[in-house]
């Protein structure tokens, strides 16, 4: 088997491409022949150095990083990016056998759909988000502070000043959007897109937005490397701790406020908008990003639990899995992915996105014994069924078996084809 894995870098700037990366990393240890093709240059993530991966460099130009008018146009349709990609698949040694999308927003743009489907190769795309059907990428209304119940593309999307950032910006990401829909119809009719939702909330949602012959629907669990080690003691913490960009969607505000109304401290790992607002929370601390392994290392130390408390609904949170696995109490979103991972009062707690909740529930955490019993709790259910590396890449060949028709498909539970 021979999987070709596509995305935008090669090292972890957000969830998709951390998921791109590992699950590159967990198929080629077992045995699966692996090319991964990112659009950007740059520096590629040690996990990637594994003799069963081949890495390929389109070349692009990130679009946020180009000025607005150029990057409006490459973000709507890239050609280049379509043109690079086709000679990139003509040009690999060994043909693959299935074709995996991850992140195309940020260089490849919709342009690569018509190039994989012509391709004639089974295709799966993993929605980390909701771009393949909702403009601004994760169904939330910026200017109501919610989120969203409009169909796509409806006339009500079409009118809603729904973007984070202008009227303007919300015209390229509906042009964005209308072409990719197009290209999704047509380019898909006969072979249909193969779509893995990483929760159950998010397939429950995407699934009727992208219905119809063109796309089947699969569930497959993030993977979460962190390795099997003694659970962590998180009543030796002194924080709460937030894992990822400091943004209100993601709820990074409603932690530092809870957090000093309940009596607590706040550790914030990462970087965003917020930064500044944070800082003046007293109790906030701020230490920017860092690697995985210090980041594990980090919250060992010092967090009482990981909260994830985001307004829109996070299709599942990479942060709350890996703290579970850690032996560390998870505080999440009741509107979140990652609240199926939870057990409410025994492995962590779920609550609304709002201030006065979430502190109530910081408060409970200052209680020595609970904590502990929680963070024993999540690491016993964690690892009676841990999501590693290598449960995730036996999922990812059945499901490759079951696009390509191959005679031996491992099974995995939570792959089944809606």
């Amino acid at each position: 088997m021979h999987a070709a894995i596509l995305t935008n870098f090669a090292t972890p700037k957000g969830g998709a491409e951390k998921v791109a990366i590992e699950s590159a990393r967990g198929l080629a240890e077992s045995g699966v022949a692996v090319t991964l093709i990112h659009g950007i240059d740059g520096p590629a993530d040690p996990l990637l150095d594994h003799p069963g991966i081949r890495r390929v460099a389109l070349g692009l130009t990130d679009v946020w990083e180009r000025p607005a008018w150029r990057g409006a146009v490459e973000g709507i349709w890239n050609r280049e990016a379509a043109r690079r990609l086709r000679a990139a698949l003509a040009g690999l040694p060994v043909a693959p056998d299935v074709l995996h999308l991850h992140q195309w927003t940020r260089s490849l743009s919709p342009a690569v759909f018509p190039v994989l489907a012509r391709s004639g190769l089974p295709v799966a795309v993993t929605l980390h988000d909701y771009f393949l059907a909702c403009p601004n990428g994760v169904y939330y209304r910026f200017d109501a502070a919610e989120p969203c119940t409009l169909r796509p593309l409806s006339a009500g999307c079409l009118a809603a000043p729904c973007d984070p950032q202008s009227r303007a910006h919300k015209a390229v990401r509906l042009a964005r959007s209308a072409v990719q829909s197009v290209a999704l119809n047509r380019g898909f009719a006969r072979r249909p897109l193969d779509l893995v939702h990483v929760s159950d909330a998010s397939r429950a949602r995407l699934a009727p937005m992208l219905d119809g012959p063109s796309f089947r629907h699969h569930r497959v669990d993030n993977p979460v490397r962190v390795a099997r080690t003694a659970p962590a003691d998180p009543a030796a913490g002194d924080a709460v701790a937030f894992v990822g960009r400091f943004t209100r969607e993601k709820g990074a505000d409603l932690v530092a406020q809870a957090a000093h109304r309940a009596g607590l401290r706040s550790l914030f790992v990462g970087d965003g908008p917020l930064a500044e607002d944070l800082r003046a929370v007293p109790g906030a601390e701020i230490v920017g990003w860092r690697a995985p392994e210090e980041v594990e290392a980090l919250l060992r130390r010092r967090a009482r639990a990981v909260v994830a408390p985001a307004r829109w609904r996070e299709t599942g949170p990479l942060t709350i899995y890996e703290a579970l696995a850690a032996g560390i109490p998870a505080v999440a979103s009741d509107r979140a992915g990652a609240g199926e991972w939870i057990v409410h009062g025994e492995t962590g707690f779920l609550g609304p996105p709002e201030v006065g909740a979430l502190a109530e529930l910081f408060a409970r955490l200052a209680d020595d014994a609970l904590v502990r019993r929680l963070g024993l709790a999540a690491h016993a259910r964690y690892w009676a069924a841990p999501t590693t590396l290598a449960t995730h890449a036996t999922a990812l060949r059945a499901l490759y078996a079951g696009m390509t028709g191959a005679a031996e498909a491992p099974s995995f539970q939570r792959s089944a084809v809606m």
